[in-house]
């Protein structure tokens, strides 16, 4: 699933080429991933609207319209979002299509359909998306030690789940989890409450400079963002823990290990990232 680095990349891509284009037709090829309104009356109300520009909060993509409404996509797992010229080939499993004005579309693609796109209008709340559930962004001023203790000191909870909790902490998912853990020298299944006030500040510092270093090195360009159909991530080669099981550690050279917690894959290093009694 994209998280935070990921998200921010596609936003970082396409805002540039589609703020002040104009929706001239949209194609609901599969309206069942279109979770508000109904596909009829969103393909209705999104043509001709202009876009004024894009945002992102957590792991959503938000499309901003100039007469107030906003176009709100949840890739989940394997959902794309790609602007195209009309002509370029367009994916198997595209969903909706967005016809512009000059001639490209904006395409929306999802070979296992969890995505989803929501159409809100200015005076609309949002009880449908989940963005108004989002806790905290990362680079928020007021994101500090103090708001994450507040939040999760007392946890018993792993601190690898809580830090994927989005109600606290938007746009984290396992695989930034891992590398702020590292980079904060914390065991993944530390409890919550077991986290002293230095691991708590340290961690206010890690997770905005590891998620901005991702966001950087994650840097693409239109073309090479549509040649990789929307999942060129340029992460991995920097990625030092996460799916590197029986590698060496990058510090200190042990054998990094693997756990599951909560169900999901955590890999760190055994010295580096001490279990605490």
């Amino acid at each position: 699933m994209p998280e935070l680095p990921e998200v921010e990349t596609i936003k970082r891509v396409l805002e540039p080429q589609i703020k002040g284009l104009s929706i001239q037709k949209v194609i609901a090829v599969r309206p069942e991933v279109i979770g508000y309104p109904t596909g009829a009356e969103f393909c209705s109300r999104l043509t001709k609207q202009s876009v004024s520009g894009m945002a992102r909060r957590g792991k959503f993509l938000i499309v901003l319209l100039d007469g107030g409404d906003r176009l709100i996509i949840h890739l989940r797992m394997t959902g794309c979002l790609v602007l195209a010229p009309a002509d370029y080939p367009q994916e198997k499993h595209t969903h909706v299509i967005i016809e512009m004005n000059d001639g490209s579309q904006l395409r929306f693609s999802d070979t296992r359909r969890f995505g989803r796109i929501w159409l809100l209008g200015d005076d609309e709340t949002d009880t449908y998306s989940g963005v108004e559930k989002l806790g905290k962004e990362p680079f928020d001023a007021d994101f500090s030690a103090e708001y994450l203790s507040a939040c999760l000191g007392k946890r018993k909870k792993t601190i690898k789940e809580c830090l994927m909790e989005q109600c606290v902490i938007a746009g984290i998912g396992n695989i930034y989890s891992d590398e702020i853990l590292f980079a904060a020298g914390i065991y993944p299944a530390r409890p919550a409450n077991h986290l002293s006030g230095q691991e708590w500040t340290r961690l206010a510092e890690v997770i905005p400079r590891k998620l901005s270093f991702f966001i950087e090195k994650n840097n693409l360009t239109p073309e090479e963002y549509l040649e990789s159909k929307g999942q060129n991530y340029r992460n991995t080669p920097f990625l030092q823990v996460y799916g590197k099981e029986g590698q060496s550690c990058p510090i200190c050279g042990a054998a990094l290990c693997r756990m599951v917690i909560g169900g999901r894959s955590s890999t760190f290093c055994p010295h580096c990232q001490k279990e605490m009694e």
